[in-house]
C-alpha cells in the first residue's frame, strides 16, 4: 500500500464516523439520554452515583450520572458493532464477498493468500452458538472448494477482529481458534493493507471525528438539558 492509498483508506474512515457513527450518536444517544423517561431510575442509586461521581447530588450531578456512562458506553459500542461489516466494505472497495458465510475476501499482506473473512467487531462480541455457526460456514466453503478443484486451505479462513488484543479474546474465539486462524486488532489490519502501524494509524484519525464535531459541548448540551427536567420533577 503506497502513502496516497493510506491517505485515502484514512480520509475513508473519517467519513464513515462523520455520516454513521458520529451523527447517529449526536441525534440517537445524546437526544436521547436528554430525557429523564428515556431512563431506568432507580432512586436507591441515582444520589448515590452522583455523590460518587462528583461529590454532591445536586440535578446536574445527578444528570451526569446518568447521561455519561449512556452516551460514553454501550449504546456507541453496540452501533459500532452492527456496522462493522461496512465500515470495512466503505474503506476498501471491492473486498464484499458473494459466499455464504463469508464477508469480506483478501489477499493477505503476510502469507500473500487469499482469505475467506468472517468479520467481528471485538474480543468479546459472539457467544457459544457462534462458534458452531462460524465453523460450520468455513466448513462449508472449504467442501465447497473441493469440489470445485479450488485451492482453499484451513489458514484461508479466518476471523477478522476489528479491536482488540490476543489476550483479550473470549473462550469462544478461542475455541474457533482450534480449528480456524482468528486475528485481532493490530495484526487484523497489518494482513489486510501491509502497514504495521495502520491499525494504531486509523486509531488516531477515527479518534479526530469527535473534535471535528465538538461532542463535548453537544454532551454538556445533554446533560444540561436533564438537569432542568430533574430539577422541575424533584423541586
Amino acid at each position: 500500500m503506497d502513502n496516497e492509498h493510506r491517505e485515502q483508506i484514512i480520509e475513508n474512515a473519517k467519513q464513515f464516523f462523520r455520516a454513521e457513527i458520529a451523527q447517529s450518536h449526536i441525534d440517537g444517544a445524546c437526544k436521547r439520554a436528554s430525557s429523564l423517561s428515556n431512563y431506568n431510575v432507580n432512586p436507591f442509586l441515582f444520589k448515590y452515583l452522583a455523590n460518587f461521581l462528583t461529590g454532591n447530588d445536586d440535578p446536574k450531578s445527578i444528570a451526569k450520572a446518568l447521561v455519561l456512562p449512556r452516551v460514553l458506553g454501550s449504546s456507541i459500542t453496540t452501533s459500532f458493532g452492527m456496522k462493522v461489516q461496512s465500515l470495512i466494505t466503505s474503506l476498501f472497495q471491492g473486498l464484499g464477498s458473494t459466499t455464504q458465510g463469508i464477508d469480506i475476501e483478501f489477499i493477505d499482506a503476510v502469507d500473500e493468500r487469499k482469505k475467506y473473512c468472517q468479520l467481528k467487531a471485538g474480543p468479546n462480541t459472539i457467544n457459544r452458538d457462534d462458534v458452531t455457526t462460524i465453523v460450520n460456514h468455513f466448513d462449508g466453503v472449504r467442501n465447497l472448494a473441493r469440489t470445485n478443484n479450488l485451492n482453499v486451505g484451513i489458514n484461508d479462513m479466518i476471523v477478522g477482529v476489528v479491536y482488540g488484543e490476543v489476550s483479550e479474546l473470549s473462550s469462544h474465539y478461542r475455541k474457533i481458534g482450534q480449528n480456524y486462524p482468528v486475528y485481532i486488532g493490530q495484526d487484523f489490519w497489518y494482513r489486510l493493507t501491509g502497514k504495521e502501524d495502520f491499525y494504531f494509524e486509523l486509531i488516531d484519525a477515527i479518534g479526530e471525528v469527535a473534535l471535528e464535531v465538538d461532542a463535548s459541548k453537544v454532551v454538556e448540551t445533554t446533560i444540561n438539558k436533564l438537569t432542568k427536567e430533574i430539577e422541575e420533577k424533584y423541586k
